[in-house]
């Protein structure tokens, strides 16, 4: 199965095969396995320490899991690269839309300040409002891929799971906007241990964030600036929300009270906001 890199999409029409890279993590927990499975052959009277083993193994990859930021299963952008670094960007980004009652609005106070951002969209909104979806790239800021139909329980899938949610966002944002997603973030950072091979293969890059407002949960619109805020510095990728669908107990005004303070206090360090493709695409230059 070849990876056609034209539109950034698993072709499953392709079956001249393929290569999976697994992760360190996964290629440990594998010999783990097997190690435990002839040592409790060997070693009958104690398999229990070879059970014992097995669920240390999957406790270590549990924690991964839960460890949005962390790199263990495999590549981790938490930053932006040195040379955009240097030239004062940072990269504001927005997770769950589009929605039309609160991503126009952002897009309005991103004009304002000359700033541009990413959103990872999940694929079903950008079917249910294209037209909004093709705004956000129109004034050119990024969409990227935040999985189809962002599940709950993502983590959990195996990997024909995580190619279906990502395959089908690649191509339904393709589609509908012209743009195909280069980057991906797990539906609330909880990454799958099977998810970075699945990503490598799609061609996209694994990314989280430097710091985070906490807006979905949060209706204090100044704790959620408070976070953002705490040691801003060039290179940041912030997160926060446009979808209000997902979010729980926080208000749906809390991004629209913070993001413009926030954009003032980046213009009073000079620092400036980019999407995530642009911050790479100069990664060389200065």
């Amino acid at each position: 199965m070849k990876h056609d890199r034209t539109v950034g999409i698993l072709n499953p029409a392709d079956t001249t095969g393929r290569i999976w890279h697994f992760s360190a993590a996964l290629r440990i927990s594998l010999i783990v396995h097997l190690c435990s499975a002839v040592f409790a052959a060997v070693y009958t009277d104690l398999w229990r320490w070879a059970l014992g083993m097995v669920a240390f193994n999957h406790a270590v990859l549990t924690a991964a899991v839960l460890w949005p930021r962390g790199r263990l299963l495999g590549p981790n952008m938490t930053r932006l690269p040195v040379r955009a670094i240097r030239r004062n960007e940072i990269s504001l980004t927005f997770d769950d839309g589009p929605d039309p009652g609160i991503t126009p609005q952002i897009l309005d106070l991103l004009d304002q300040y000359d700033a541009k951002g990413s959103f990872f969209c999940i694929a079903g909104k950008v079917s249910e409002f294209p037209e909004l979806a093709r705004e956000i790239v129109r004034r050119g800021h990024s969409i990227e891929n935040h999985s189809n139909s962002h599940p709950y329980n993502f983590a959990l899938l195996g990997w024909r799971g995580l190619y279906r949610e990502i395959s089908a966002a690649q191509e339904t944002i393709r589609i509908t906007t012209g743009a195909s997603p280069e980057f991906f973030r797990a539906p609330m950072g909880f990454r799958s241990p099977f998810l970075a091979p699945v990503i490598e293969y799609a061609g996209l890059k694994y990314v989280t964030w430097t710091r985070r407002g906490y807006d979905v949960f949060e209706q204090n619109s100044e704790r959620v600036l408070d976070r953002l805020l705490c040691g801003l510095a060039a290179g940041d990728i912030l997160l926060m929300h446009d979808g209000r669908s997902h979010q729980s107990g926080g208000s749906a005004t809390v991004v629209l009270e913070t993001l413009p303070r926030l954009l003032d206090h980046m213009s009073t360090l000079g620092l400036r906001s980019v999407s995530l493709p642009a911050a790479l695409k100069h990664a060389d230059t200065i």
